[in-house]
């Protein structure tokens, strides 16, 4: 008991805001410190990237906003959720081989209903989708705004488990172990991260209770399993914080990270022992875990107060977030300042024969193809008038 504070040695192995409401509440503090001496390198982009489909409605609205876009495991399929209250559920393939038809010269443009393979409906507002582990692409997980967390089995269609543990407080963000698949783990606005068995019943064995900021009640804004194994999640707060804990001994967290200036949205695992987190301070942030250290700040996209998405492209080390300025930012790790930036507007040929945007659109959502091509890319990204976007990317030769 007495190395419970020590580091964490890693075994080797919208969500979505709607524009009416705002993020829980949290002080704001001083920037953080550089985290190293040496001088800024310049930002060079390796990649062309190209807008490869565009699937959207004929009466997109704020009502149909993309709050979550998740691969499966195989990168064979894509789910969306959000506003709609419906999973949509997309085959890979059918988006990917949409643009190819012309040579990739001109993007494809489709209908939800054409493009979408089906779709579930779902009783409340989804903040967080995440296919289960081993299921072969069978099961989908969800978090939603009414604090429930509920499987769905797509063969079937059909809700096969549900619990409320959060005592009807919004769900923003929930997860699957990839060691022990039947370990889910959710955060909500009532300031806990709870971590549940999929094979108990609601209200039974619950795995833990967690609440990492025991002085006041911090909503939970996001969570997830280390991928790559091991007992590790990590956890991100409105009180500007990343807690880590070993999911065998919750207690206490075995690190925090201390360095947003604002509520966190995201965290996710670039590698074994890194981690990139997303703020409504305008950053992000790529940290050493073991030694809590920054090792590099981004910024550049917009990001004051809802949840814009955060994906990591693990094996090409390339990040994406949205913007509310409706842009999409890809960095490369190695820089601090984006790499590439796109508008969400259509191309201008295409432009009129698209319904209305809304005012004030903003990027929900983006998910990267976990692809093991380091010379090709694929990046989805949502926004909050209901329309997806596909983008490829190709690395340009070394001269």
């Amino acid at each position: 008991m007495g190395n419970e504070n020590l580091p964490l040695r890693f075994p080797h192995q919208p969500i979505l805001e709607t524009q009416e409401d705002d993020l829980p509440p949290e002080r704001e503090q001083p920037p953080p410190a550089a985290a190293d001496d040496q001088p800024p390198e310049t930002a060079r982009c390796d990649w062309d990237f190209s807008l490869s489909a565009v699937v959207s409605s004929a009466a997109s609205t704020s009502s149909d906003a993309i709050g979550v876009v998740e691969f499966d495991q195989s990168n064979s399929f894509l789910a969306t959720g959000g506003i709609a209250r419906k999973i949509r559920i997309y085959t890979a393939r059918k988006l990917l081989a949409s643009s190819d038809q012309n040579g990739g010269r001109t993007a494809a443009f489709l209908d939800h209903a054409a493009a979408c393979d089906y779709y579930m409906c779902t009783p409340a507002k989804l903040s967080s989708l995440k296919w289960k582990p081993g299921s072969g692409s069978r099961v989908i997980g969800s978090g939603d705004y009414d604090g429930a967390v509920m499987e769905y089995d797509l063969e079937k269609r059909v809700p096969v488990f549900e619990r409320d543990e959060h005592g009807g407080r919004r769900v923003w963000s929930m997860d699957y172990s990839h060691s022990d698949p039947n370990l889910g783990a959710s955060g909500s606005d009532d300031g806990t991260m709870q971590m549940w068995d999929t094979r108990s019943d609601a209200g039974n064995n619950i795995a833990a209770s967690v609440r990492p900021n025991r002085l006041a009640s911090s909503p939970v804004c996001c969570v997830e399993f280390n991928p790559f194994g091991g007992p590790l999640i990590a956890v991100g707060c409105a009180d500007r914080n990343i807690y880590g804990y070993d999911v065998r001994r919750t207690a206490d967290p075995v690190f925090v990270l201390d360095g947003h200036r604002k509520a966190v949205t995201y965290t996710r695992f670039l590698d074994l022992r890194t981690i990139v987190s997303s703020s409504v301070d305008g950053c992000l942030m790529m940290w050493a875990a073991e030694d809590r250290r920054v090792i590099r700040t981004y910024s550049g996209h917009v990001n004051g107060r809802r949840f814009v998405g955060l994906s990591v492209w693990r094996s090409g080390g390339l990040l994406s977030c949205g913007s509310e300025n409706n842009r999409v930012f890809v960095y490369d790790k190695r820089w601090g300042d984006p790499i590439w930036v796109r508008g969400f507007e259509p191309p201008a040929e295409a432009a009129a024969a698209q319904p209305p945007r809304c005012e004030g659109g903003f990027v929900s959502s983006v998910c990267w193809r976990q692809s093991g091509d380091e010379e090709r890319c694929t990046l989805v990204a949502g926004g909050s008038d209901g329309v997806l976007q596909v983008f490829n990317g190709e690395k340009r030769p070394c001269s």
